[in-house]
């Protein structure tokens, strides 16, 4: 959460081994996008039909929802770099093996063998750049999303590309770059730690019968059953050559990758999190409703999917969010249960359309995709109650949303505190040191809440560190103003992917105690991150009943207002 002397830290000065995994993740991301614009083609040159080519989705995907059962199971046994290096091991042999295939079910094999892989990497890169990264988790989430945009936007174009040249393209085009991503992973990743208790391998099935979990896992199923429906069918009335077809998925993807990373925090931030899905998942399905209706008309097709790109960013950052938000379980078991449904859900589309296809027209595989975005809005209501309470931290069972733990001997008397907010970045300690000058300045006791969170990037989640890790950083912070003659208290605000409830979380808690202030460092994400819409920052300043400053080891505190957050965000103080 903070840089030294007002400036933040560039979240692309990484380790190796950072920059190692982030090059694989864009090609991780590239991934579906990379197949799509060689659909037709593939259909001819192999003489298969649509529903046959569908099948290189369904292998895919329903490999990788199984193996998401399995992968937190085997990552906490051998560690998260073997599971990282084996996974892009298997999708560069299977990736090769698809390429070099003369038939179409030889390639619908060899893909499911590449969902495998597909599964063991998507399960740990993120923790494993969370981990390696350096000035805390926030650059390293940053570089995330980074890969993230990048392989979304650049795989449809990079297959339209290879595929003009042949088919096979991007079958090696994928085996080659992931080669290179498994060297080096193997030459620049350390060996990470493993878990203190070992994953079991029933523990995402189990973790189902939680009615909250299992609500937005349904719903997620039905979601990606219409997402799936598109991606497998809509290339082929758009009757476009696998160049073009790329620069249309091009589009798509940009769209998908800036609605995900900048706008879904923001409105889930201003309208919440069931009423921004419910609207999406509306507009989705009028947009499918469209593609079905003007499928015999390449340019409502093209236009359509494109579109449809905005809607689908928002829908996958903000359901992974819902799932985090509801789930008791802890985030690694709740995602691959979370996975395990939403793949299913994409897998099953692609076969069930083929055949829905074959019998009726292709109008028919559009129109039940259009459904199933409706029926996931009456699935999603069905926890509205468990959503709604988790945001606003009044559910009845184990807290999800931000909730507070006290570290050590907390403050007594009627004195007024200071409240300096900081993360697991390398300069919070200088930040806590100068929050501790104006606690001293204004006779005031002091508190330190270590912001401990939950990183969610579309489907992933990761805990940036563990409950002990955050309870020492605060001992430390504590002993050290100890020795200085300070008065100190502690506490860990835990948060799941929502930074605007953490910073609601952290305004209510400073007026339940009557804090005189609440003081923050600047972000190592930036200034457009960190005084944007949905940032912890803002949501503090407006909900606040008490003074906000920004507090710095070299310049006086700054009280921070709503009228202040625009020229912050520009960085121009």
């Amino acid at each position: 959460m903070t840089a030294p002397h007002g400036k933040a830290a560039s979240p692309f000065r990484q380790p190796k081994a950072v920059w190692a995994v982030a090059f694989a993740c864009v090609i991780s991301f590239m991934g579906i996008g990379l197949v799509d614009p060689i659909l037709p083609a593939l259909a001819d040159s192999l003489h298969a039909t649509p529903s046959q080519v569908s099948l290189l989705f369904s292998s895919y995907l329903i490999v990788t929802a199984v193996a998401m059962l399995f992968v937190g199971w085997v990552s906490s046994r051998i560690g998260a770099k073997p599971t990282l290096v084996i996974g892009l091991a298997v999708i560069v042999v299977f990736a090769a093996l698809a390429g070099a295939s003369g038939s179409i079910d030889g390639i619908v094999g060899f893909r499911a063998g590449w969902g495998l892989g597909n599964a063991l990497f998507i399960a740990t890169s993120l923790a494993v750049i969370v981990a390696s990264a350096s000035g805390g988790f926030g650059g390293a989430i940053i570089l995330y999303e980074t890969a993230l945009g990048l392989g979304i936007a650049v795989g449809p174009l990079l297959g339209g590309e290879l595929g003009a040249i042949s088919w096979r393209g991007p079958f090696f085009g994928v085996a080659v770059l992931m080669a290179i991503a498994l060297v080096a992973t193997l030459a620049f990743v350390p060996s990470l730690p493993k878990p203190e208790q070992p994953t079991s391998a029933l523990a995402p099935l189990k973790a189902l019968k939680h009615r909250g979990l299992l609500t937005m896992g349904i719903m997620a199923l039905l979601y990606n059953w219409g997402f799936f429906t598109m991606l497998g069918y809509a290339p082929y009335p758009m009757e476009l050559s696998a160049h073009r077809l790329g620069l249309v998925f091009t589009g798509w993807g940009l769209l998908v990758a800036a609605f995900s990373v900048f706008f879904a925090p923001r409105l889930q931030a201003r309208f919440g999190t069931a009423p921004v899905l419910y609207v999406n998942l509306v507009g989705l399905s009028i947009v499918m409703a469209v593609i079905a209706a003007g499928v015999a008309t390449p340019t409502v097709v093209i236009v359509a999917v494109i579109v449809s790109g905005a809607f689908i960013g928002v829908n996958n950052t903000l359901t992974t969010q819902a799932v985090m938000l509801v789930s008791p379980v802890e985030r690694p078991v709740a995602s691959s249960a979370y996975g395990f449904l939403r793949f299913i859900g994409g897998g099953l589309a692609p076969y069930v359309a083929g055949k829905l296809a074959d019998a009726t027209d292709l109008s028919v595989p559009f129109y039940v995709g259009a459904g199933t975005f409706l029926l996931a809005i009456p699935v999603l209501a069905s926890g509205h109650r468990l959503l709604r309470a988790a945001e606003t931290n009044t559910a009845d069972s184990e807290p999800v949303a931000p909730s507070l733990t006290p570290v050590g001997a907390q403050a007594t008397g009627d004195v007024p505190l200071v409240i300096v907010a900081v993360g697991s970045d390398g300069k919070a300690a200088a930040i806590v040191d100068a929050a501790a000058r104006l606690a001293r300045d204004t006779s005031s006791p002091l508190e330190v809440v270590h912001v401990q969170q939950t990183a969610v990037v579309e489907e992933q989640a990761v805990d940036t560190e563990t409950h002990d890790q955050g309870r020492a950083a605060v001992i430390a912070h504590l002993d050290r103003l100890a020795a200085q003659g300070v008065a100190a208290t502690g506490q860990i605000l835990v948060s799941v992917g929502d930074h605007a409830a953490a910073g609601r979380a952290l305004a209510q808690h400073a007026a339940d105690v009557g804090a005189r202030a609440v003081a923050i460092g600047r972000s190592s994400r930036g200034p457009a991150a960190q005084f944007g819409d949905g940032s912890i920052t803002t949501a503090l300043i407006h909900s606040a009943s008490c003074t906000v400053v920004l507090v710095d080891p070299d310049t006086t505190p700054r009280p921070l207002t709503t009228a202040t957050l625009a020229e912050l965000r520009r960085g121009d103080a």
